[in-house]
């Protein structure tokens, strides 16, 4: 029986959303503006209407911040008793019985009060996310597990409070709030960080020119792996077989013999010239190889490590084979082959090899490196 114009409209339809989404705006160091571009998203969609109502802000005594919240419906904050003290907490159950579109959680790596239902401010927002609110948050890169110390290496600072990594791949959008070191520092020295009686403290320490730079390509890496990872699964998604170069990454093909090194070395500084990735592939056939050949090869794979490359080994019944499966998956863009200097059959079965791997591989430029003969 056919569809009826009701029942195709309403197939037509988008699934009804079921979890909230989370937006994270990401910062190298306090004071970079990410509460503010909070708040100022946050009043955009409420003067379109959209129920928007803040479950923490936290001002830290800024005048401009008190006055952008001021500007929205504020859930009044759950006051806990811990050893005499009161202490102010998202108020969780009130968010989720007031039930808005959208909340405001500043400050995701927060640990919360003992008392409170969840340890950490983030499993907050996960329940919110699971009751189909979407939230906005805020997160510096300091505080991010995998991150926090390699930030206390650069800073000597040591960070308490982490979010693990997981957590921001959840996030469906995240924004870096960016500021030049330079601006960061003029805002400290006007007080609009700190009180001023801390700015030079703060200017001698953590916040140093050369921390806040260092802090800052963090922030930048970071979210260049998330939008590498989006577009990753969006070419997955729409089963995109070609390379799309908007990022360079480097394959070299390596053997256990020890003259690879040279074709390691030679791509290693073809990757630092474009800011690639760089792989270093190895493929195992079928045959085993012999026990001074394994140690030539893991000699030569933690060579490619200790230059930057990602080791990896493969399985297959022909090197072109698995290496243009490779390529296909991991969006290659370059890669790096080596040739002996030999005559005759060898050449002729080298060349082979070569053409089998273009005639499977996608579109990828070749880069053939001559190697002095055994």
């Amino acid at each position: 029986m056919p569809k009826t114009p009701e029942q195709w409209l309403a197939a037509a339809k988008p699934a009804e959303k079921t979890k909230g989404a989370l937006k994270l705006f990401l910062g190298y160091a306090p004071g970079v503006g990410k509460t503010f571009s909070m708040l100022s998203e946050a009043i955009r969609r409420h003067s379109r209407g959209e129920d928007v109502v803040i479950g923490v802000v936290e001002t830290h005594g800024r005048k401009g911040i008190a006055e952008l919240s001021a500007q929205l419906e504020t859930i009044p904050r759950r006051m806990i008793d811990y050893k005499g003290t009161l202490f102010a907490e998202l108020d969780l159950d009130a968010i989720l019985e007031r039930k808005p579109k959208v909340v405001l959680v500043d400050e995701l790596a927060h640990t919360n009060i003992p008392g409170s239902r969840h340890r950490k401010r983030y499993e907050d927002v996960l329940e919110l996310l699971d009751a189909n609110i979407d939230v906005i948050s805020t997160v510096n890169i300091q505080h991010i597990e995998s991150i926090a110390p390699t930030v206390r290496a650069i800073t000597g600072v040591a960070v308490r409070e982490t979010v693990p990594d997981w957590v921001l791949q959840v996030s469906d959008e995240t924004v870096m709030v960016d500021l030049t070191p330079e601006a960061l520092q003029n805002r400290m020295r006007r007080g609009d960080v700190y009180g001023k009686e801390k700015v030079e403290q703060a200017l001698k320490n953590f916040f140093r020119r050369g921390n806040l730079i260092a802090l800052r390509e963090l922030a930048l890496r970071q979210v260049a792996e998330q939008v590498d990872r989006s577009l990753e699964s969006y070419m997955v998604e729409k089963d995109i077989q070609e390379a799309w170069a908007v990022r360079e990454r480097l394959a070299v093909c390596i053997s256990e013999n020890p003259k690879a090194q040279y074709l390691v070395a030679r791509a290693a500084r073809m990757a630092r010239r474009m800011d690639a990735e760089l792989y270093a592939v190895h493929v195992d056939l079928d045959s085993e190889s012999e026990q001074e050949e394994s140690k030539s090869l893991a000699a030569n794979l933690q060579f490619a490590e200790n230059l930057g490359a990602k080791p990896v080994r493969l399985k297959g019944h022909h090197v072109a084979d698995a290496m243009a499966q490779f390529v296909r998956e991991k969006h290659i863009t370059h890669v790096i082959f080596g040739r002996s200097a030999t005559e005759g059959w060898r050449k002729l079965l080298y060349m082979n090899a070569i053409n089998r791997f273009l005639n499977d591989a996608p579109a990828v430029d070749v880069h053939i490196v001559t190697q002095d003969a055994e």
